[in-house]
C-alpha cells in the first residue's frame, strides 16, 4: 500500500503517545514534531504539512483535552479528523449530465495511467449502473495508442469510435458525440492524448476539445509514484483546464503517498478514484475518511463490506452461516471461502482493513505470502471425500498421508488443522450471535484504547450496510 511507511511512523508515534499515563505540553511537542517529520518524509506539500500541524496543535492544546479524560485517544481522534479534512472530507460523486450522454475527458501525462484507467472508469458504470458507455480515441501521437483502446475495451465489452491517426483530434471528438447521441450511449469517455510534460501545444488541444465537448468531467489521472511531481501536474491541468476531479494511480505501488494527501488541498479538486491494481475492476471510489483511519492503522471495515458484498455470492454466504450455526461447516465450505476471499485481494490487505489488526504486533511479524494459501489448498485437496467432510477422522496416519499428498511438512498439516479448527468454532460463536470476543479486538486494538471510536465505527458500519441493502433491493425491483 501506498501509505506503508507513513502509516508505520503515525502509528508508532501515536503508541509513544498512548503509553504515558498523562500528555504534557512537551509530550505534544514532540508529537507534533513526529508528525510533521512523518508527513514530509512521506512527500506532502511543506505549506500543507505547515497548516496541518498548526490546525492539529491548537485543537489539541486546549486545556479539555491534556488535562481531559484519556487526552492521548482525543489527540488520535484530533489527528484523524483533520487527516480526512485534508483528503475532503468526504467522497465525491461524478458529475451526471441531465441528459445523455454524459461526458467524462480524460486527460493527464503519457505513463500516468490514462487509457487503463478509461477503461476501469467504464467497468465501473457498466457494474454499478448498468450504464452504456462508449470510448472516443483522441490520442492520434502516442504509438499504438488507439491499439491500446481498442484492447482494453474489447475485455470489457464497450464500443470505441475512431478515425485513425491522420484526422484532427476535435474532429474526431465532435463525430463521435454525434454517434453516441444517435446510439443512446449514457456515458462517453474520451481519451485524449498525454505528453511528458506540460506544454502549450498539448494545452491548447485539450482545451478545444474541451470547448466543443462542454465535459460534465475533466478527470485528472495521475500517477501516486511521482510524489511531489504529481502535485505539480495537478496544479498545471488545472491551472489552464479547470479539471473536476483526480484519479490516483498505482496507489498501491511503491510510494510514500504524499501526492494522495496533497493534491486536494494545493488544487482544491477533489480525488475521485484511486487505482490499487492490474485488473479492470481494481477501481475504488476515494473515501478521505476511510483512507485516514487506515493510514492511522484504525482499519477500514466499510471498505471491507462492499469488497465482501461485490465478490461473495450472498446465497452461498446464508448456506455457511447455516452451516457454522449447526456447527457442520467442513473442510469443502472452508475451499469455498478461500476462493471467495482470495477474490478480494491479499490477505495482507484484508487484515488491514480490520480495526486494530495493522496494529496488531503478530500480523506485523507474520509475513502473509500467497503460496500458503496454495499449500492450504494442496492439503485439502489430499483428503478424501469422507475426511473433508468430517475432519474428526484425520488421525496421525491420516495427517501423515495427507502431508504425503501435499508435499508438505507434518507439522504445517497440523497446523492447519488446529487453525480450522479455531475458527470454526470462532465462527460458530459470530453466527450464534457472540461478538464479544471481536468486540473486545475491536476496542481493545484501536488507536488509544478505542471504546468511542470503535463504537462509532461499527454505528457507520451498521448504516452503510443498511443503506447498501436498500440499494440492492431498488436495484433488484427496476430489474423486476
Amino acid at each position: 500500500m501506498a501509505f506503508e511507511g507513513l502509516t508505520q511512523r503515525l502509528q508508532d508515534t501515536m503508541a509513544k503517545l498512548r503509553r504515558k499515563p498523562k500528555v504534557t505540553e512537551a509530550d505534544l511537542n514532540e508529537t507534533m514534531r513526529d508528525i510533521r517529520l512523518a508527513l514530509l518524509e512521506a512527500d506532502v506539500n511543506f505549506k500543507v504539512v505547515k497548516d496541518f500541524v498548526k490546525q492539529v496543535r491548537t485543537r489539541a492544546a486546549g486545556a479539555e483535552v491534556l488535562k481531559g479524560l484519556n487526552p492521548a485517544q482525543q489527540i488520535v481522534k484530533i489527528v484523524n479528523e483533520e487527516l480526512t479534512k485534508m483528503m475532503g472530507e468526504e467522497a465525491v460523486d461524478l458529475n451526471k449530465s441531465e441528459k445523455i450522454p454524459t461526458i467524462i475527458m480524460m486527460a493527464g501525462l503519457q505513463g500516468a495511467g490514462k487509457t487503463t484507467t478509461a477503461g476501469k472508469l467504464a467497468l465501473k458504470l457498466k457494474n454499478d449502473q448498468n450504464a452504456r458507455p462508449m470510448f472516443i480515441a483522441a490520442d492520434i501521437y502516442r504509438p499504438a495508442a488507439i491499439d491500446q483502446l481498442e484492447q482494453v475495451a474489447e475485455s470489457i465489452d464497450v464500443p470505441v469510435f475512431q478515425l485513425g491517426t491522420d484526422v484532427d483530434p476535435v474532429e474526431i471528438v465532435r463525430q463521435g458525440l454525434e454517434q453516441a447521441r444517435d446510439q443512446h450511449n449514457d456515458y462517453v469517455i474520451i481519451d485524449t492524448a498525454g505528453r511528458l510534460q506540460i506544454d502549450e501545444k498539448l494545452m491548447d488541444e485539450l482545451a478545444n476539445i474541451k470547448k466543443l465537448a462542454d465535459p460534465d468531467e475533466i478527470l485528472l489521472v495521475v500517477d501516486a509514484m511521482t510524489g511531489q511531481n504529481a502535485v505539480e501536474t495537478a496544479q498545471g491541468f488545472n491551472d489552464k483546464l479547470d479539471i473536476t476531479g483526480v484519479v490516483l494511480t498505482k496507489l498501491d505501488g511503491d510510494t510514500r503517498g504524499g501526492a494522495a494527501l496533497s493534491i486536494r488541498a494545493v488544487t482544491g479538486k477533489p480525488i475521485k478514484f484511486v487505482g490499487q491494481g492490474e485488473k479492470m475492476d481494481d477501481l475504488d471510489v476515494f473515501h478521505p475518511d476511510r483512507m485516514a483511519s487506515r493510514i492511522l492503522g484504525m482499519g477500514d471495515m466499510l471498505t471491507l463490506i462492499e469488497k465482501a458484498q461485490k465478490d461473495f455470492d450472498e446465497e452461498q454466504a446464508q448456506k455457511t452461516v447455516e452451516k457454522m450455526r449447526e456447527n457442520s461447516f467442513d473442510f469443502n465450505d472452508f475451499l469455498d471461502q478461500m476462493s471467495q476471499v482470495q477474490k478480494m485481494g491479499s490477505m495482507e490487505d484484508i487484515m488491514k482493513m480490520i480495526p486494530g489488526m495493522a496494529n496488531n504486533p503478530a500480523l506485523k511479524n507474520a509475513n502473509i505470502d500467497p503460496k500458503d494459501m496454495e499449500h492450504i489448498k494442496a492439503i485439502v485437496y489430499s483428503m478424501t471425500p469422507e475426511e473433508r467432510e468430517n475432519p474428526d477422522v484425520l488421525n496421525p496416519s491420516r495427517r501423515r498421508r495427507l502431508a504425503a499428498g501435499a508435499g508438505r511438512p507434518v507439522v504445517e498439516v497440523n497446523r492447519m488443522i488446529k487453525q480450522f479448527n479455531q475458527m470454526k468454532k470462532m465462527m460458530k460463536q459470530v453466527s450464534n450471535g457472540n461478538m464479544s470476543g471481536m468486540e473486545n479486538l475491536m476496542g481493545g486494538n484501536m488507536p488509544g484504547g478505542g471504546s468511542k471510536l470503535s463504537g462509532l465505527a461499527m454505528k457507520r458500519m451498521s448504516r452503510q450496510m443498511k443503506k447498501n441493502k436498500k440499494k440492492r433491493m431498488k436495484k433488484n425491483k427496476k430489474r423486476r
